[in-house]
């Protein structure tokens, strides 16, 4: 879909969103509305799970439901990370451990206060 806007300076010509935010129209380094985000919504239980789809097959434990900026949640996984050894990634506001780490980060979670639920199988 291309588009011409030339109204409000910045973004003059896009063929989609591209790595301009959509909402203030700047680039996405120098978005004024990320700060304004708000953490995820969330009913106070933090989800542990294991998934393998699309993934190739392999396993990877996720955790989602942590309500937590970004800052913090980047912080938390790279302790995950540490503690099970293994790589991953923070995106969205879920973290990705790759691995079957479940019963770990359970365990890591919950020595930090937080309310934790093994979901899925």
């Amino acid at each position: 879909m291309k588009s011409r806007i030339t109204t409000g300076g910045g973004l003059v010509y896009s063929t989609d969103a591209g790595r301009m935010c959509p909402a203030c129209r700047r680039p996405i380094a120098q978005c004024i509305c990320k700060q304004a985000k708000a953490a995820v919504p969330s009913d106070g239980i933090v989800r542990v799970s294991r998934e393998t789809k699309g993934r190739g097959g392999k396993a990877v434990t996720v955790v989602k439901g942590l309500t937590l900026d970004e800052a913090a949640l980047v912080k938390l996984g790279q302790q995950l990370k540490a503690a099970c050894g293994s790589g991953g990634t923070v995106k969205d506001g879920v973290i990705e451990v790759q691995g079957d780490h479940c019963e770990r980060v359970i365990g890591m979670l919950k020595e930090q206060g937080h309310t934790v639920k093994r979901a899925g199988g």
